[in-house]
């Protein structure tokens, strides 16, 4: 038998497989064990047979594009995650780098990433822009203000491109939304991992923004995700592993990838009273509508 610490950080199980496909809308395949194959085929085995593989800075997005390209089951989107972009701009060695050395920083470092972003969101197998927008957890006032200047550069860039905006809101709601209000977002845009309240589910539907959850609506402490996911309008609901991140429970700490998306699956249509098959098919048929494939 493994010990409990071994257990902590083993693969969970395979699930019981749904019988109506979907995808997992936000995943980072690129942050996970095995190789994209291994994942591709574990996930198809349980029906989930669609991942959007989603950038967070200029390499990962690169990554996210060249991955899209060789593989039909995977979608990218591109972006500068919101935290990226005050690394970039006060010099930070974790900000991108052409050469991977460490950048002098500034407007000019930032723009040149978000260059490079628009480059990529170009491509057709580019389906979204994102993860962007707005992280205040461990940010001061001077990575607002960078993370604000990035925000709005992704949306006129998924604005100009046609592509799906995706949404990274931590401690930001307010914000987030009135920059979204100011610029005007795109025609398809969508709170990852949505992490708002029941109130704020409604504003997002009268926006016609979709709604993606993750694991993490499975938590005991989360009744607002399940509030929001009862009174969000089935047409705008998308479902995510944010793998490795977010395990639903009941294995919440182990690692988490796209095959574990029918656990979250189930958990929403038991908040709902939907039925299982409807609702997976819903889901598929809204992540392919919010990424235009």
């Amino acid at each position: 038998m493994p010990s409990n610490a071994a257990d902590k950080h083993a693969a969970p199980p395979l699930p019981e497989p749904l019988r109506v496909p979907v995808a997992d809308s936000h995943t980072h395949l690129d942050m996970q064990s095995g190789t994209v194959e291994e994942g591709l085929a574990k996930a198809a085995s349980v029906g989930v047979t669609t991942v959007v593989q989603v950038g967070c800075d200029v390499r990962g997005s690169q990554w996210a594009a060249e991955t899209a390209a060789q593989y039909d089951a995977v979608h990218a989107t591109v972006a500068l995650h919101p935290n990226e972009a005050p690394r970039i701009v006060h010099g930070d060695p974790d900000g991108w780098s052409r050469q991977g050395a460490r950048e002098p920083g500034g407007a000019r470092a930032l723009d040149e990433a978000l260059a490079e972003i628009d480059r990529l969101a170009a491509l057709p197998q580019v389906k979204g822009v994102g993860e962007t927008g707005l992280d205040f957890f461990r940010t001061g006032p001077e990575g607002m203000e960078a993370q604000e200047a990035s925000f709005r550069a992704h949306i006129e860039i998924a604005k100009r491109h046609g592509k799906a905006l995706v949404i990274h809101d931590r401690d930001a709601h307010a914000d987030v939304l009135r920059v979204l209000k100011e610029e005007g977002a795109p025609e398809r845009t969508v709170f990852h991992c949505y992490s708002g309240d029941a109130e704020m589910a409604q504003v997002c539907a009268r926006a016609g923004y979709f709604m993606s959850f993750a694991g993490n609506v499975t938590f005991k402490n989360a009744q607002n995700l399940r509030d929001s996911v009862a009174v969000a309008p089935l047409e705008l609901l998308l479902v995510e592993t944010d793998a490795p991140f977010l395990t639903p429970a009941p294995y919440r700490g182990r690692p988490n990838a796209p095959y574990l998306i029918p656990i979250t699956v189930r958990a929403m249509a038991a908040v709902r009273g939907n039925d299982e098959d409807a609702l997976a098919a819903a889901l598929g048929t809204n992540t392919a509508h919010a990424f235009g494939y």
